[in-house]
């Protein structure tokens, strides 16, 4: 949690004076990460790191220039300090721990096989987040079904329960949660408030993939050819890092309850001793699972690093891009986003809980739902004590939209795009963007437009 003295960044610029210019850098990183590995995959894959350089001193030299360099420096060093570096610790323990888990051996993809794969993955999802699990369990899943003919259903499932609303149920599962958390959310909050929408869309969604994949199943083609790869019993190698799985959760955990009252001034900056205690032990957990896992197991798991450093490069610039948006958002009525303000409440002012579930939903499709989370938690207040309160219903509506929604398209979330691209190494022809899409707008759009009337309309 931050203190008081911790605020988050933006609080000590007046936004009410900002113009929506100040947003284009946010804007611009966003609509990088979204389009160019798309539309310029090569360009991206060697340049994403100027890019988003690029776009951090677009927002650093102006606001040096309006603000001056003591201000400047004071909200890049706060943003990095207590909202950049947790975030980038707790994805880095996560991805290296769940990267050191290999599961061995292969079963039949029966529908009933890959149900239980789909509901497992998505309840591990909330505990080793959307990466770590998708990452577990994807080979495997392929590997079950290597001897049908049709299982790009079962990827794009896959996609839905496991890289996206089985994250839902805890900060860790999915980096927006998180980001709640660093912003006052309480841990158990995020896990009482979208059990039941979660159990609900996981439910509907568990039974339609059994009756689709048991439609595909008993078709005269299936299977194909011999299974390439026989049956043979699972075994799990590097399984104790389970136990430092367990670890992450409760150093995350403890930093929320413990409240020691004890705080470190580090370049004019309240560092509370129970966030730099889990940051340690982050790293501590982290450093551990790497040193004691064996390199065989990692390389079996396809480990590389790569990933990280690209998400690492990328959130500094949403992290740096997003000050002034936020400062913005702060000014409600008086900012330049007054007619997003207005859009999302009623002619008294009340929240209108179905328009925040939709946008910040939509705009996680195709935008990073991590900072579009931050977008309309600060719309809506940026008080997490209230929100928690009286405004419980807008969070959840907020939490939901950012979670469940980056399964509307590839690029959603961050883990859409990698089990893709890993099933299609494995040879399953998997839809193209608009095709996916398809899928999604059969089937997500009615769930959501579903538990809008059941959870969010009231």
């Amino acid at each position: 949690m931050l203190s008081g003295n911790a605020c988050a960044a933006g609080a000590a610029v007046d936004g009410a004076g900002l113009s929506m210019a100040w947003a284009i850098p946010f804007v611009g990183v966003l609509l990088s990460i979204a389009l160019m590995p798309l539309a310029l995959p090569k360009f991206w894959h060697h340049h994403f790191g100027k890019v988003s350089a690029f776009w951090a001193l677009a927002i650093l030299v102006p606001f040096a220039m309006r603000f001056g360099a003591s201000v400047t420096s004071h909200e890049l060093l706060h943003t990095l300090a207590f909202e950049y570096a947790p975030f980038m610790i707790l994805l880095l323990a996560l991805f290296t721990v769940a990267g050191g888990i290999h599961v061995k051996g292969n079963l039949h993809g029966s529908p009933a096989l890959n149900t239980g794969i789909l509901a497992t993955g998505a309840g591990l999802a909330s505990v080793m987040g959307t990466t770590g699990a998708s990452l577990l369990l994807i080979r495997p899943l392929l590997r079950a079904n290597d001897a049908r003919e049709h299982k790009a259903h079962v990827v794009v499932f896959f996609i839905f329960l496991v890289a996206n609303i089985g994250g839902a149920l805890t900060p860790l599962g999915d980096p927006p949660l998180f980001l709640g958390f660093l912003k006052g959310v309480d841990f158990f909050w995020t896990t009482k408030a979208m059990l039941w929408p979660t159990l609900f869309a996981a439910a509907i969604l568990l039974a339609i993939f059994y009756a689709v994949d048991s439609w595909y199943y008993r078709r005269p083609t299936e299977p194909r050819e011999p299974d390439p790869t026989p049956d043979s019993p699972l075994r799990i190698e590097g399984g104790w890092n389970f136990a430092l799985l367990a670890a992450i959760l409760v150093s995350v955990l403890v930093s929320g309850l413990w409240k020691p009252g004890i705080a470190f001034d580090v370049l004019g900056q309240s560092v509370e001793l129970q966030n730099l205690a889990r940051d340690v032990a982050l790293l501590a957990i982290a450093g551990i699972s790497w040193k004691f896992t064996p390199r065989a197991v990692r390389d079996a798991h396809h480990f590389e690093w790569g990933p990280m450093l690209e998400v690492a490069k990328l959130f500094a610039a949403i992290f740096i891009t997003i000050i002034p948006v936020i400062a913005m958002l702060r000014a409600g009525a008086q900012g330049a986003f007054a007619p997003l303000v207005a859009m999302v409440t009623d002619g008294a002012g009340n929240p209108n809980n179905a328009i925040y579930f939709w946008m910040t939903g939509v705009l996680s499709s195709f935008l990073d739902n991590a900072p579009t989370y931050l977008v309309f938690f600060n719309v809506a207040g940026g008080d997490p004590v209230a929100l928690m309160g009286p405004l419980a219903a807008t969070l959840t509506a907020i939490s939901a939209g950012a979670v469940y929604m980056g399964a509307n398209t590839y690029i959603g979330n961050a883990p859409n795009f990698m089990v893709k691209s890993i099933a299609e190494s494995r040879g399953v022809v998997m839809p193209s963007f608009l095709g996916y899409m398809l899928w999604s707008g059969a089937i997500l759009l009615p769930l959501f437009a579903l538990m809008t009337f059941v959870f969010f309309s009231h």
